[in-house]
């Protein structure tokens, strides 16, 4: 019983401590991401048949150029995003455009849960690495700054790795 109280308390404590470190994330967030967008910079990535080494950007992220319906996206590569994550404006762009009612999918983000929509991409192209049939979700605009290129995507080729400041994939 003992031991009880004091697992209940310690995550009582620990509880408030990631409530505290959510609400200042929240309240830093606009901030933090409007200074992301500005060291966002595009670089070209270098690409070897069906290999690409992504540099980090200035932000800590690995930006990636990728084609959607013969469309240029840029994305960021996260690999604790499950799917592939399109802004509606950028999903708008490529011909997916969802209905309010198609919004039936709840995600949960940093900033608390959200409807998305969800959406398959018959074909994306990053570098010379192209991957068919990528399961999707289109959250809207406020949701998030950039696109995400997640896991539905990176968990279909044959090696994705980090080190020293750059992302491999290999198809």
């Amino acid at each position: 019983m003992r031991q009880f109280l004091i697992l209940a308390v310690a995550l009582l404590v620990i509880g408030g401590f990631v409530a505290r470190y959510f609400d200042q994330a929240m309240v830093q967030q606009p901030a933090r991401a409007a200074a992301a967008q500005a060291a966002y910079e595009p670089r070209q990535p270098a690409t070897s048949g069906r290999s690409l080494t992504l540099e980090t950007g200035r932000d800590g992220h690995y930006p990636a150029e990728a084609r959607i319906e013969g469309r240029r996206i840029d994305f960021i590569v996260d690999t604790g995003a499950s799917l592939v994550i399109l802004r509606e404006s950028d999903a708008a762009q490529i011909g997916i455009r969802p209905m309010r009612s198609d919004y039936t999918a709840t995600v949960s983000t940093a900033n608390g849960k959200i409807k998305a929509a969800r959406a398959q991409l018959e074909r994306v192209e990053v570098g010379g690495i192209t991957v068919y049939d990528v399961p999707a979700l289109v959250l809207p605009d406020e949701a998030l700054w950039k696109n995400l290129l997640g896991m539905s995507f990176l968990s279909r080729l044959k090696r994705y790795e980090v080190a020293n400041g750059r992302m491999v994939l290999e198809q």
